[in-house]
C-alpha cells in the first residue's frame, strides 16, 4: 500500500475510535441510573431477539470474554434485568432472558437516548448520514469476516 492509501486508513480509523467514544459518552449521560451502556446493549440485544442465550452466545454476539460477560450479566441479574437459569437439557449451562423489569428498563433508556441520538442526526443532516451508512455498513461486514 502507499502512503497516502495509509494515511487515509488511519485517519479513516481515528475518526471511527474518535465518533465511537463521543457517542459514548454522550448517550451514557443520559441513561437511567445505575445502567452502564454494556447492560442496555445486552438488554436491548434479549429484547430483540425475543429468545434466551447463553452467557457464551452473548459473550460472542457482543466480542467479550465469557468472563466479561459473565460479569455483565451478574450485575443485570442483581438489578433484576434479566433471569438466569438452568438450561434444562445440559445443568452445566445457563439461559439467560430478558425481564419484565429489565424490558422496562431498556425501554426507559431508548427514551432517553433517542432525543441525543435524533438531535445528533439533526445536526449533522439526515441525507448526509444516510449517504455514510453503506460504507459503515460494508466496513462492520469486512472486519467481521477478519474475526
Amino acid at each position: 500500500m502507499d502512503s497516502q492509501t495509509n494515511n487515509l486508513a488511519v485517519t479513516l480509523f481515528s475518526e471511527i475510535l474518535t465518533v465511537d467514544q463521543l457517542a459514548r459518552a454522550n448517550v451514557a449521560r443520559v441513561l437511567p441510573k445505575g445502567m452502564e451502556l454494556s447492560h442496555f446493549s445486552v438488554l436491548n440485544h434479549l429484547a430483540h431477539s425475543g429468545v434466551e442465550r447463553t452467557p457464551a452466545q452473548l459473550a460472542k454476539t457482543f466480542h467479550l470474554t465469557r468472563g466479561a460477560m459473565t460479569n455483565t450479566l451478574g450485575k443485570l441479574e442483581w438489578a433484576g434485568w434479566v433471569h438466569i437459569r438452568p438450561d434444562w437439557d445440559d445443568a452445566r449451562r445457563k439461559m439467560v432472558a430478558i425481564s419484565p423489569a429489565g424490558m422496562q428498563a431498556r425501554d426507559a433508556a431508548l427514551a432517553a437516548m433517542t432525543p441525543v441520538i435524533a438531535g445528533l442526526v439533526e445536526r449533522v443532516g439526515a441525507e448526509k448520514v444516510r449517504s455514510v451508512l453503506p460504507v459503515l455498513r460494508e466496513l462492520r461486514q469486512v472486519l467481521s469476516e477478519h474475526e
